[in-house]
């Protein structure tokens, strides 16, 4: 497969706190990557300096272009849609107009009706509860809205920034099982960041193990899968 997004030597700082060390990265078109590490290792700071939400150096190149200086908006119209931890959704909305928000920035209005009924096809849920408050919605059903509410931008690669948080395991199994259909039926990418890392194994293809900001190990999921001593190292099981 071809790479879509390919990091190059990029470091990241809060303040004068460096988090990223010179991290080099590839997420290939179509594939699922897991970022996966202890707390603080650096995993979430990825994904913000990939839509340019962090202090950063380095480069960033988005299917051959460099989105090095871009800013986020551009980012995202080029194909990148975050879902970011702690769900992102509009409380006050329903969940209807939390997905019609998307609409002013598509061009085709028609396109994005079509992939609303996408969102409800794989998120039943959320057609049930569509005038439904945001955030009167359960935790599950939050999460579900965030994701739909990327899908809504019609992106080519998604960052999902620890999906299961807070959520009950069943739910997120529903989750993670209808990610995997996106990824399959949608050939959207995904760089996933994931605290359940036997969940995220599953899902992903490529793995690359962080450690304080660093890039201590990478390889096929299965490989990580099946070594236990990267596993009992990195992963803590």
């Amino acid at each position: 497969m071809a790479a879509l997004l390919e990091i190059r030597g990029v470091s990241a700082w809060y303040g004068m706190i460096r988090a990223l060390y010179d991290l080099n990265l590839t997420v290939e078109e179509g594939g699922v990557t897991a970022l996966l590490g202890a707390n603080g290792a650096g995993k979430t700071t990825t994904l913000r300096a990939i839509i340019n939400m962090v202090r950063r150096n380095g480069t960033m190149v988005l299917s051959g272009d460099d989105i090095s200086k871009c800013a986020t908006e551009t980012i995202v119209r080029r194909g990148v849609a975050q879902v970011p931890e702690g769900r992102g959704t509009f409380v006050g909305l329903t969940v209807e107009e939390n997905l019609r928000l998307a609409l002013h920035t598509r061009r085709s209005r028609a396109a994005a009706l079509r992939d609303m009924e996408m969102v409800y096809d794989l998120f039943p849920r959320l057609r049930e509860r569509q005038k439904q408050q945001a955030g009167t919605l359960s935790g599950g059903e939050q999460q579900m809205l965030a994701v739909g509410r990327a899908l809504m931008l019609s992106p080519r690669l998604m960052l999902l920034d620890e999906p299961s948080f807070g959520l009950a395991p069943l739910v997120v199994r529903e989750i993670f099982q209808v990610l995997a259909r996106i990824n399959t039926e949608q050939k959207v990418a995904m760089l996933i960041v994931e605290q359940n890392a036997a969940l995220a194994l599953e899902l992903a293809d490529t793995v690359y193990l962080l450690e304080t900001g660093r890039v201590v190990a990478s390889g096929p999921s299965d490989l990580v899968r099946n070594d236990e001593a990267l596993r009992k190292a990195y992963l803590g099981y």
